[in-house]
């Protein structure tokens, strides 16, 4: 039986073994849902805290629970790991690492690249190797293969390679690992064959296309649709804000339209590790190729401008109370980049903290899902924690700025017992109704 048969039989008897390399918010979920499928899992991670964390049967991922990574350790179908050495065991390995850009704007693939030299020290024959990471189109091709033909083992033959990038939506349980669609390119028609087998298994709906570079190219362009849209409302909330129109009733009219429209809305900026970065590996793409992307650099320009956007209307309403920004009592609400999620990657509360310390406001947070503020690579703030929301603590702020519109909000307490409520997410009007102490941003 050919090698390629052989995987795909291990795969079917559940006798193979899945290696998730990066532990975080994606692959967590994907081990999720192997798990359910009867697939033993070996986790790596460079961080030794979440490895330790892990093999303890505690998670870190609000929706990922204690409850599930113990039953990952007791059924014995589980375990974590920082030995790279170990990479040669599993006969699979899903490339969750982060791909964050440089200070330049650039694509960082520095823990993509790290990752691949660590598997090509160690790979054996019969490996299938697929990057979940979100990049540009190419990189499977001609940054990551390279890299593993050093091992002295040929793609399609000894090793198969792939592409399916991640597909999460944290906070809405609609929405699990398992249960959204899984676009795949492979490397060579071998490669894409195994891909497809081994996620079918575990995964509602498989969409094999034609190439890598198809697959990369498809999750930049859903990110980009969504930072452009997005983009769009936000530049239509500072127009309609001028002219004292409610964006937020603007689009509630629009969505009644059956057909031609789909809903966006505005906030205080992008958050999340996709939407806010994605349309940037494009726009360098397009650099290298020598064309200019300029509609989507435009968004990213009208998306990067929103806190400086909400800072400037709150020192509007603050005046009108004779108020400065430096020495006023500013409550933040949400921390997390959206409502209900413990993520605060690319969050637009950390640039909406520092620029209200900068000016000199008397600063606190509260969001019930990141009790003390995290070490943020791009940010610098000070080590404070969440502040209990009690009407004593609401009523002694000058302005309480809503950022996160979580569900654990109590919005009639908030809105009865605050002098001033700046809301960028539209969170008091569409729980309690329009109150004369709340001004929308």
């Amino acid at each position: 039986m050919t090698t390629q048969a052989n995987w795909k039989q291990k795969v079917l008897d559940r006798e193979c073994l899945i290696g998730v390399i990066g532990l975080g918010y994606v692959g967590l979920p994907l081990i999720s849902a192997f798990y359910h499928k009867k697939y033993k899992a070996l986790g790596f991670d460079v961080d030794q805290t979440k490895v330790d964390a892990l093999n303890q049967g505690q998670s870190y991922i609000k929706h990922v629970s204690n409850d599930e990574v113990s039953g990952w350790r007791s059924s014995g179908q589980f375990e974590a790991t920082s030995d790279l050495s170990r990479l040669s065991e599993p006969d699979v390995l899903l490339i969750c690492v982060p791909t964050p850009l440089s200070d330049s704007r650039d694509p960082d693939l520095t823990y993509v690249e790290q990752t691949t030299r660590s598997i090509a020290k160690v790979m054996r024959p019969g490996q299938l190797i697929v990057l979940e990471s979100t990049t540009y189109p190419t990189t499977t091709r001609d940054v990551m293969l390279p890299i593993l033909e050093e091992s002295g083992l040929k793609v399609g033959e000894d090793f198969f390679l792939a592409y399916s990038p991640e597909r999460e939506d944290p906070g809405n349980a609609d929405f699990t690992a398992a249960g959204i669609p899984k676009v795949v390119g492979g490397y060579d028609p071998a490669s894409l064959d195994l891909a497809v087998a081994l996620y079918s298994q575990a995964i509602v709906q498989v969409v094999p296309v034609s190439s890598c570079e198809i697959a990369e190219a498809c999750k930049i362009l859903e990110n980009t649709y969504r930072a452009v849209n997005i983009a769009l409302v936000n530049e239509l909330k500072m127009l309609f804000d001028r002219m004292d129109i409610d964006i937020w009733e603007v689009i509630d009219a629009a969505k009644t339209k059956p057909f031609g429209f789909q809903a966006f809305y505005p906030g205080p900026g992008l958050g999340g590790h996709c939407i806010p970065i994605d349309p940037f590996y494009l726009t360098w793409l397009a650099r290298k190729q020598g064309l200019t992307t300029r509609f989507i650099e435009l968004a990213g320009e009208v998306n990067a401008s929103m806190p400086e956007y909400v800072i400037t209307r709150l020192a509007e309403y603050l005046n009108e109370q004779s108020k400065p920004i430096k020495g006023s009592k500013i409550l933040l609400l949400g921390v997390a980049y959206k409502k209900d999620v413990d993520d605060p990657r690319e969050s637009p509360s950390f640039v909406l903290m520092e620029e209200l310390i900068k000016r000199g406001a008397d600063l606190c947070y509260n969001d019930p899902h990141v009790p003390t503020l995290p070490k943020m690579r791009n940010h610098d703030l000070p080590d404070i924690t969440s502040v209990e929301l009690t009407p004593e603590t609401l009523a002694a702020q000058d302005c309480v700025l809503i950022a996160t519109d979580h569900s654990a909000y109590d919005y009639e307490l908030i809105a009865e017992h605050s002098q001033m409520i700046l809301d960028t997410r539209n969170a008091i009007a569409k729980a309690v109704g329009q109150r004369e102490n709340v001004f929308k941003a």
